[in-house]
């Protein structure tokens, strides 16, 4: 299912199937996907647990490739990439933002969010670090470890590391899903700001339907296809 919300897209997927497994026992987790996504916009990709939204933005956010079909993030065509060019391909154009924080654990909140800058090639990485940092409300967490942070604090420094290269896409999966209702509401609040500082489009996959009214245009997927397709009038 393809639906084009404008000129400028910002990804395009055409036909994307994913098979895991052997080649006597394969599974097949997506079955032929097309997606256009605009440019600025916000999408929630909605779907029970095993119906393949996750592995779609594992494919589309370069994390994954696809078993066949043609995906185009940012005018980057994947197909065409090695494993190399796909992290540089995400690299100041793909920002994520997992459940699970994946920060590491030996660096303070600071040296989390500008080593990947300094990686990038950054000028005053841990300026601009400190900067986001201090956006999301931490500027005086700077010297903190992963383990002294609170749960909703560490998703705060992801999103700041997300979003500190100034992304063009930003894919969120399950954001609050290791969160309490409360700071839930906080974090989603700081990913959509933070986004529209950024001037990025948004993809978040979620359980949750209050979070999918927030965003312009909600996708359901069930068993590896996309079966419906909304925008908030």
């Amino acid at each position: 299912m393809s639906k084009n919300l404008g000129t400028d897209i910002a990804i395009r997927a055409r036909n994307v199937t994913l098979t895991l497994g052997t080649r006597a026992a394969p599974t097949t987790i997506l079955k032929g996907i097309d997606l256009d996504i605009a440019a600025g916009s916000s999408v929630a990709i909605l779907g029970p647990s095993g119906s393949g939204k996750s592995s779609l933005m594992a494919i589309l956010s370069g994390l994954e490739r696809a078993s066949g079909g043609t995906v185009e993030v940012a005018d980057v065509a994947y197909a065409d990439l090695d494993e190399d060019g796909l992290a540089r391909a995400r690299r100041g154009r793909v920002g994520i933002v997992l459940q699970a924080f994946h920060l590491l654990p030996t660096m303070t909140a600071l040296e989390n969010v500008a080593v990947p800058l300094e990686l990038a090639g950054v000028d005053d990485a841990f300026a601009c670090a400190a900067a986001e940092l201090e956006a999301v409300g931490l500027g005086h967490r700077l010297t903190h470890y992963p383990v002294q942070l609170s749960g909703g604090e560490q998703q705060r420094v992801a999103i700041a590391r997300a979003v500190s290269g100034g992304p063009k896409i930003l894919f969120a999966d399950e954001p609050t899903g290791n969160l309490d209702g409360a700071t839930s509401g906080t974090i989603v609040d700081l990913l959509f700001d933070r986004r529209r500082a950024a001037g990025a489009t948004l993809v978040i996959i979620t359980h949750d339907p209050s979070l999918a009214e927030r965003c312009d245009r909600v996708l359901t997927m069930r068993d590896g296809l996309i079966v419906a397709d909304s925008s908030r009038s």
